[in-house]
């Protein structure tokens, strides 16, 4: 039962994983079929990112009110109707404003999935942690294929052919959570859907400088991710000089990485303190850093090396961020759904900015991309520290 449910929240929260990844390769074939410039282009990826993240702030909150289970299905049918809109776009306005309602909805799994691994296991914190580390191996498959498939569906059948796989993919999902996804929120343990009742536990969560930095250290972990992401059709086509059906250089070694550490730290859970957990994950993230910033100042980047100590760089991610997640949401027992949004819209926040304004001002240079990764760990690890100085006694997780 357990395993049914670590790869149904999985493949839900692939949804937007999907959405980002598969299309990459497409982006210049957009821009030229479109007659729009590269910078334009960025913003299908933009324009999804900051909806995605904006949605994120209310799933929680709806799911709190209705249940996990009725947001859900919702969303995916929106999410469905809006990939076959894309796919048929006949303007670059259509296919943006497709490419938006796309990420109001695909934002659903991924918060929503959160609350449902705290309603079944806020008794156990450290089977909650070893949960989520299994989702996140499971989850981590998607941006490993889908920039490959991606580049074989553009190839073989066109651009929009990536928009199609997204609505069948769509399609399946919702026969998977309709079929095989159980409401895990009892009517009785619901909030009632007021506005003043709502917006006040929003100040709560805004209000807890724990909760917040935190969160801000999660969401700058991943920014390393993103700024690749963002850059991926210039790093492997201008950088690396391969072609669209070589994305897989970029993303299996950078997914990878965080499928073998969130399988290792699964198990490690059970000798290992969370607090260690982090330390250890911080410190593994440094090496990757260090030594991708080391090899592009000594070399000209190219296969393999490039993108090993991205390897390095996401296993100590997926060692680190399970952790920290589930103690920034144990704050909120009576929010978690509330409280899972807001971490996902502030992880997302940064991830959007990263990738749609600084990834254009560093994807022309692999030692740039590097030190962007660098910086992003830096103030992640200030946020994690600073949280402790800040906790209450009660609630302090390291």
């Amino acid at each position: 039962m357990q395993r049914m449910l670590t790869v149904i929240l999985a493949c839900i929260g692939m949804v937007g994983a999907l959405a980002i990844d598969t299309y990459l390769p497409s982006i210049p074939a957009i821009g030229r079929e479109f007659a729009v410039g590269p910078l334009a282009v960025q913003q299908t990826l933009s324009v999804f990112l900051f909806t995605f993240a904006f949605m994120m702030l209310f799933y929680g909150t709806l799911s709190d009110s209705f249940g996990r289970r009725p947001v859900i299905l919702i969303s995916l049918v929106v999410y469905t109707l809006a990939s076959l809109g894309a796919a048929f776009a006949p303007s670059f306005g259509v296919l943006l404003a497709c490419r938006a309602l796309q990420g109001l909805a695909a934002g659903a799994g991924p918060v929503i999935g959160q609350a449902i691994v705290q309603d079944r296991f806020s008794h156990d914190q450290a089977h909650a942690q070893r949960i989520m580390s299994h989702i996140m191996m499971v989850f981590g498959l998607a941006p490993a294929i889908a920039p490959v498939l991606g580049g074989y569906l553009h190839v073989h059948f066109g651009w929009r052919s990536t928009f199609v796989f997204l609505a069948v993919f769509g399609v399946l999902m919702l026969l998977l959570v309709y079929r095989g996804l159980p409401e895990s929120l009892p009517k009785t343990q619901r909030h009632a859907f007021h506005g003043i009742a709502i917006a006040k536990n929003y100040l709560k969560v805004l209000r807890h400088p724990q909760f917040l930095l935190l969160s801000l250290a999660v969401g700058l972990a991943f920014s390393g991710l993103s700024l690749y992401i963002g850059a991926a059709a210039n790093f492997i086509m201008d950088i690396l000089h391969l072609p669209e059906t070589a994305f897989a250089w970029l993303f299996i070694p950078m997914i990878g990485g965080m499928v073998v550490g969130s399988a290792w730290g699964g198990k490690a859970t059970a000798r290992i303190a969370p607090a260690n957990m982090m330390w250890l994950g911080f410190g593994i993230m440094a090496a990757g850093s260090v030594i991708s910033i080391a090899y592009n100042l000594m070399f000209v980047a190219q296969v393999p090396w490039a993108v090993l100590p991205l390897a390095v760089y996401t296993f100590g991610l997926a060692v680190a961020m399970p952790a920290i997640q589930v103690g920034a949401l144990s704050l909120f027992p009576d929010n978690r759904g509330l409280a899972s949004s807001m971490m996902s819209f502030i992880q997302m926040m940064a991830f959007a900015l990263v990738s749609g304004m600084l990834a254009p001002l560093l994807f022309d240079s692999a030692l740039k991309l590097a030190c962007g990764v660098g910086g992003s760990l830096v103030l992640s690890f200030l946020c994690w520290r600073l949280s402790l100085r800040v906790a209450r006694p009660a609630v302090q997780v390291a």
